[in-house]
């Protein structure tokens, strides 16, 4: 039996509020009152299948950002540093939605595709500069004058865009409305974005000062006699990357828990996956630490 419907999308928020309603609570009650299984059809499906697709594209351009960046710094670890602004960019995205109430759609997802690119552009040109700034002298002064050297850059770079779609946010037209979300993402992400890029990079920076010591001085401990027990570590961080991979990339990539994990945990696939994770890599640790502990005499 196939029943149809079309909503009006005049209001697109009570075309969301509807379709909510009918997926959250009236679909489900039906099919539990009168043993019945329902499948969404029509514009509804063409949108999960594009979000499982964007889900697959953001996943790409993400690692391919990171491979590139990874090429370019010759580290593995500043690509992370440039990176790290692209949640922010995201929460100046959902606020911006809910300052002109407009609900997140398809639209909103095209927009955050092409913020995440080009939202990194500052926090390179940051980068870059507190690198080479730091040759010369210690890195908190060069994070203090190379930020300060970069303000004018990073400001005009994110300001040129943001007041050229500024204009289509006020625009009325039936056709500008259809890419209202997507400039929205663009204009408050970026600008969100811009703002904290000043803060959050540098910040990251001193902490990665902070946490290299420890790392610099574990791996003088673990040379000469105690090389063997970096083949422990090494492994006990491959176990880690794995278990991640088979619980949040999983859920990340196809939506939900591969078959021998999934009702392991009563909670929704991502929350799911993050309790598995975090316990799978306290046990994890906890394995690394006693097997460490017990060649430590050995080794002595």
């Amino acid at each position: 039996m196939t029943v149809t419907g079309d909503i009006s999308e005049d209001d697109p928020a009570r075309a969301a509020e509807i379709s909510r309603a009918m997926e959250a609570e009236i679909l489900p009650d039906v099919a539990a009152r009168y043993q019945v299984e329902y499948r969404l059809a029509g514009l509804n499906e063409q949108e999960d299948a594009f979000m499982a697709d964007a889900r697959l594209g953001l996943m790409a351009t993400l690692l391919g950002i990171y491979i590139v960046l990874s090429l370019v710094f010759a580290s593995w670890t500043r690509p992370m540093v440039v990176m790290a602004i692209i949640p922010f960019g995201l929460v100046g995205t959902i606020w911006g939605h809910a300052q002109w109430d407009v609900p997140l759609s398809m639209f909103t997802v095209v927009g955050l595709l092409g913020m995440t690119g080009i939202i990194i552009n500052d926090s390179i040109v940051l980068v870059t500069s507190i690198d080479e700034h730091a040759q010369s002298r210690g890195l908190i002064p060069a994070i203090i004058e190379g930020t300060a050297d970069r303000l004018r850059a990073v400001l005009l770079t994110t300001l040129t865009t943001v007041l050229g779609l500024a204009p289509l946010l006020f625009e009325r037209s039936t056709q500008a409305q259809f890419l209202k979300p997507t400039v929205i993402t663009l204009v408050y992400g970026l600008g969100f974005g811009m703002v904290l890029v000043l803060l959050v990079v540098p910040a990251l920076l001193a902490i990665g000062r902070d946490l290299g010591r420890p790392v610099t001085a574990l791996r003088r401990g673990l040379r000469g006699r105690r090389a063997g027990l970096q083949g422990v570590l090494g492994g006990g961080l491959a176990m880690v990357l794995g278990w991640f991979g088979a619980t949040m990339g999983w859920v990340l990539v196809t939506g939900d828990l591969p078959g021998p994990l999934a009702g392991m945990v009563p909670l929704p696939p991502m929350g799911a996956a993050l309790a598995l994770f975090l316990t799978g890599s306290a046990f994890g640790l906890l394995l690394v630490y006693l097997v460490t502990a017990l060649r430590r005499p050995r080794s002595a």
